[in-house]
């Protein structure tokens, strides 16, 4: 169980969680046999009291993985939670602008790619989907190890849609601030996309309390677009152990140590990223 105290940041009024998940009930839901994990359900009423305890008002429901391209869980959540609540979804190439756009009046606002064991698709897809997602005005988010920046550098910078990267670039191990890899996705960074200031227990070789090898590189996306920089929770850590979601957030105060910064991150990107009124 994670510790239940309170976060030491305030969170202000808005403050936005870019990106947790629903799992289950399993009876109604289950998860295809590819899926890469198979946590513990991980329900709305439980998210709720994260929500509250962290002092989060807005959520970004991202589909999981082991869901594949069947997003009922995630839209009955986003349904459930309301206006304040979006979705980011999978769909197979090919899908029509009709039924996009059925899903984007179900409050999605984003295809995910997800380029790690357990994702359908593969690097070569990325311009198709690039195309469909920007057709209906969404953007694109992507994960994959982060150390191959480098190699498809070139195809990410030429996609002519709004690009989301997960989990601090998801360096696997994490590298130097000057490695070239950091470097692409900085160059990304100033071309306009965006980076979840999320998950550092999924590539951190030092751990908590302060993730010392990822806090460098958060540490310096911030300073170059605060502007462009998320947070999220990553609830309910699929695959790994319970987190402490308050430390999480309170990792922000060393990240983004200017209240103004810490503002942008929780509430005013989210909300022109993902339409929040």
């Amino acid at each position: 169980m994670t510790d239940p105290r309170p976060p030491r940041l305030r969170c202000p009024p808005g403050a936005t969680d870019t990106h947790m998940h629903i799992y289950g009930p399993y009876d109604r839901f289950p998860l295809a046999p590819t899926s890469p994990v198979a946590p513990p359900p991980a329900l709305l009423p439980d998210y709720r009291a994260l929500q509250a305890r962290l002092g989060l008002e807005r959520v970004v429901v991202v589909q999981p993985a082991g869901y594949l391209c069947d997003n009922r869980c995630t839209l009955e959540a986003v349904a459930e939670l309301g206006p304040r609540a979006r979705a980011v979804v999978v769909v197979p190439l090919g899908t029509g602008e009709a039924e996009l756009e059925r899903l984007a009046g179900a409050g999605a606002v984003g295809l995910r790619v997800f380029l790690l064991p357990g994702g359908i698709f593969r690097w070569q897809q990325l311009p198709e989907l690039a195309a469909m997602a920007r057709s209906v005005g969404w953007h694109l988010q992507l994960q994959f190890n982060g150390r191959l920046f480098p190699e498809h550098f070139d195809l990410l910078a030429r996609l002519d849609c709004q690009l989301v990267f997960d989990h601090v670039g998801r360096f696997m191990d994490p590298v130097p601030v000057e490695q070239e890899a950091f470097r692409c996705l900085q160059r990304l960074v100033d071309k306009g996309a965006y980076v979840k200031l999320s998950a550092p227990y999924e590539s951190s070789r030092v751990g908590p309390p302060g993730f010392d090898d990822v806090a460098p590189l958060a540490r310096a996306l911030v300073r170059q677009a605060p502007e462009r920089m998320l947070w999220a929770s990553n609830w309910p850590h699929p695959g790994k152990a319970p987190q402490d979601e308050a430390a999480l957030l309170d990792l922000l105060l060393d990240w983004a140590p200017e209240e103004a910064d810490r503002r942008r991150i929780l509430v005013d990107n989210p909300a022109r990223l993902y339409r929040f009124g």
